[in-house]
C-alpha cells in the first residue's frame, strides 16, 4: 500500500445531468475517448501512484459498473496484496430503501473495510473526473505540511468560480474557509473533490458525524467545516495538469473533443502515465479510400466509409459511404447510416441514426445528445 494509504471511490451518483446516458448506466461506466470508461482514469492513478487497495462505492444503476471494476487485473490491481472491491450501501433492517445519504456516509459505512487495512492514511476521490494524477506525491506534500486534510485544489477562471466549491487560503496555502459555490467568491481555487486525510482524524469525525441527527452526511457541507471548526491543519495542494468535471453533456463533449488539441494536454498515448482500460477484441480500423477524414480521433473496430470532421469515434463505430460526422463524439456501437449527417452531437452506445438523417446544428449553443434511434428518411 503506497505509504500506508488506501484509496475509496465515490461512484455512487445519479448522474442527472447526463441525462439519458444515464439512464441504465451509472455515471463513472460513461464511455470516453473511443474505449475508455470515466472510471479508468481514477482506478488507472491509484495504479500508477502505487495504491494497492482501492473500495469502490456503487449505488445508482451500478450492475455494469460493478462487474467492470470487480475485475483488478484491467488496472494491474489483482494479486494477493491488491485488489478493487465494490462497495454498495449496507442492508439495514429498520430501512427501506438501502443508500448512501452522502459523500461521508459512504465512507461511514465502510469503516470496518477501512479498518480492516489499518491504513495511516486515506485518499477520497470523485468516480467522474478526467485528469492524470500522481497521488502520492501528494501524500508526500500532506505528510511534510502535518496535515489533516489535504484537498487537491486547481485554479479556474473567475468567472466560474461560483460552480465550484472554493477553498481560501492563507500565504502559505493554509485553507482558511470552505465556500461551497459561492455567488461572491473570494478566490478561485477550486475543490477537485481529492482528499487525503489522516485517517484517525477523519474516523473520529464520521464516528460524530453519524450521531449528528441535523448532518447532511457531507463532506463539503458537514465534514470539512467541522475540521476548520476543531482548529485542524488543512491545507491546498495545488494540482497542475488537465482536469475536467464531466457532469454534463457538454462537459462531457468537450472533454472528448480535447483528445483533438494538438497542445497535448490530454495524451492517452502518453507510456509514462497509462491509462488502462478492457482490452477489447476487435479488428483494426477501416477507413475507405474515398473517404475524406480530417483531425478525427479513430478508435479500433470503427469503420469509416462516409466523412469524418473534427470528431471523435469509438470502438465498433460504423459511418456507411454518403453520410457526414462533423463536431461529434460517436460512443461505441453507433452506426450513421448512408447519407446521414451528424452535427455537434454526442451520440449513445448503440445508437442508429437512418438514412439520410439529419441530427444536431451547427449553430447550436449546446450538444445534441441522441439516444434513441433516429429514423431514417423514406
Amino acid at each position: 500500500m503506497s505509504q500506508n494509504m488506501l484509496a475509496m471511490i465515490l461512484a455512487g451518483g445519479r448522474g442527472s445531468r447526463l441525462k439519458d446516458l444515464t439512464n441504465k448506466v451509472a455515471k463513472p461506466a460513461v464511455s470516453f475517448g473511443g474505449k475508455y470508461r470515466i472510471v479508468d482514469f481514477p482506478l488507472s492513478n491509484c495504479a500508477n501512484s502505487g495504491i494497492d487497495v482501492v473500495g469502490v462505492l456503487t449505488q445508482y444503476e451500478s450492475v455494469l459498473l460493478n462487474s467492470y471494476v470487480a475485475a483488478g487485473r484491467r488496472w494491474g490491481l489483482d494479486s494477493k496484496d491488491s485488489g478493487v472491491f465494490v462497495l454498495p450501501p449496507r442492508e439495514k433492517a429498520d430501512e427501506r430503501l438501502n443508500v448512501y445519504r452522502g459523500t461521508a456516509d459512504a465512507i461511514s459505512q465502510n469503516i470496518d473495510f477501512i479498518d480492516s487495512y489499518e491504513p495511516e492514511y486515506l485518499l477520497i476521490l470523485s468516480g467522474d473526473h478526467i485528469y492524470k494524477m500522481d497521488y502520492d506525491a501528494m501524500l508526500t506534500y500532506h505528510k511534510e505540511r502535518g496535515a489533516n486534510l489535504t484537498v487537491a485544489v486547481i485554479p479556474v477562471p473567475m468567472k466560474e468560480a461560483s460552480r465550484f466549491g472554493i477553498m481560501n487560503t492563507d500565504e502559505e496555502g493554509n485553507i482558511v474557509e470552505f465556500e461551497e459555490k459561492p455567488a461572491q467568491p473570494k478566490s478561485n481555487l477550486a475543490s477537485m473533490g481529492i482528499y487525503i486525510f489522516t485517517w484517525k482524524d477523519l474516523r473520529r469525525a464520521l464516528v460524530a458525524d453519524m450521531r449528528a441527527s441535523d448532518s447532511s452526511h457531507d463532506f463539503g457541507k458537514d465534514i470539512i467545516p467541522a475540521f476548520l471548526a476543531d482548529g485542524k491543519k488543512l491545507v491546498a495542494y495545488k494540482f497542475q495538469g488537465y482536469w475536467k468535471d464531466v457532469g454534463t453533456i457538454d462537459s462531457l463533449w468537450e472533454a472528448n473533443m480535447d483528445l483533438l488539441d494538438d497542445r497535448g494536454e490530454l495524451n492517452m498515448n502518453d507510456t509514462s502515465w497509462k491509462i488502462y482500460t478492457d482490452d477489447a477484441s476487435a479488428l483494426p480500423q477501416y477507413i475507405g479510400p474515398d473517404t475524406q477524414v480530417d483531425h478525427a480521433y479513430i478508435t479500433q473496430g470503427a469503420v469509416v466509409l462516409g466523412d469524418v470532421r473534427h470528431s471523435v469515434l469509438s470502438t465498433g463505430v460504423v459511418v456507411e459511404e454518403g453520410a457526414k460526422v462533423i463536431d461529434s463524439v460517436l460512443l461505441p456501437g453507433v452506426r450513421v447510416e448512408a447519407g446521414a449527417k451528424v452535427t455537434r452531437a454526442l451520440v449513445a452506445e448503440n445508437i442508429t441514426i437512418g438514412k439520410g438523417a439529419v441530427v444536431g446544428d451547427a449553430g447550436s449553443e449546446n450538444i445534441t445528445l441522441v439516444a434513441k434511434r433516429v429514423k431514417g428518411v423514406e
